[in-house]
């Protein structure tokens, strides 16, 4: 479980709910049927038109990346194995790693070990890596765009609803008590809009594209970590390379682990 994603709607709807009891506003105002309908499934209706079949399918697993923590190695993890992988190049030669495939699960990270080890040259190795890469990225942003569109148009069929709803209320101005219910009730659909869109579509389109950065860049740690031990280059001159690719402290912290003799990964 991502708790970010879960805490953020925790304290959405905290601050919302909070803050209409602190304005003295009933939260069951928000209780509307006619304001929902209009809102959520006239911002599916916008986005299945937007977007083909096939894009709109992958809704439901979408929901799960963003809820979900992604199970790929972290670049901690990544600098002490190729540094093994590197010592044991270097002693018994690339072939060795043959043994050492078997055992990774991950299908960017073995594609790159078999290449390395069937003899690809460095080029090849990276042209066809990164353009993995790239494809992938490119994946993920129309995946996000989905949800960028859906926060773009929830705002503006708020607007709708509100006019609705004023159209219904001004029909009938002979019981003003009456008037001023229907028009407090109109303006719930712009509430729900602006809600849904700026606090669910587009922060979860942040982070399917924060997600998709952070995969794309433990892909790029791979992919130099593959070509180091391609080289041949020394186990150390491995770990200070790729330790470049973490924050200043913890790249500072596992400077200070070399320097010391430590282990990388404790």
């Amino acid at each position: 479980m991502d708790k970010t994603s879960l805490i953020g709607l925790v304290l959405a709807a905290i601050a919302v709910g909070v803050g209409m009891f602190m304005k003295g506003v009933s939260p069951v105002v928000l209780i509307n049927p006619a304001a929902l309908l209009i809102i959520i499934l006239g911002t599916a209706a916008a986005v299945v038109i937007a977007f083909p079949t096939s894009e709109i399918k992958k809704v439901p697993k979408l929901f799960g990346v963003i809820f979900k923590e992604q199970k790929t190695f972290t670049i901690q993890e990544l600098i002490p194995l190729f540094s093994e992988w590197a010592q044991v190049a270097r002693k018994e030669g690339l072939l060795a790693l043959e043994a050492k495939i078997t055992e990774v699960d991950d299908p960017f990270l073995k594609s790159g070990l078999l290449m390395a080890v069937d003899g690809q040259n460095a080029e090849f190795i990276r042209d066809v890596m990164t353009e993995e890469i790239e494809a992938m990225e490119d994946r993920h942003q129309t995946n996000a765009s989905i949800f960028t569109q859906a926060g773009t148009y929830a705002p503006t069929l708020g607007v709708l609803g509100a006019v609705v709803g004023l159209i219904a209320a001004l029909s009938d101005m002979s019981n003003t008590d009456a008037l001023g219910h229907a028009i407090s009730a109109a303006f719930v659909a712009t509430l729900l809009g602006i809600f849904t869109g700026y606090v669910l579509w587009h922060p979860f389109a942040n982070k399917l594209k924060r997600k998709s950065r952070q995969e794309a860049k433990v892909k790029e740690v791979i992919i130099e970590g593959v070509l180091s031990v391609l080289e041949g280059q020394a186990p150390k001159a491995i770990e200070q390379k790729l330790s470049t690719y973490l924050p200043v402290a913890e790249r500072n912290k596992l400077n200070a682990a070399i320097a010391g003799g430590e282990s990388i990964d404790g």
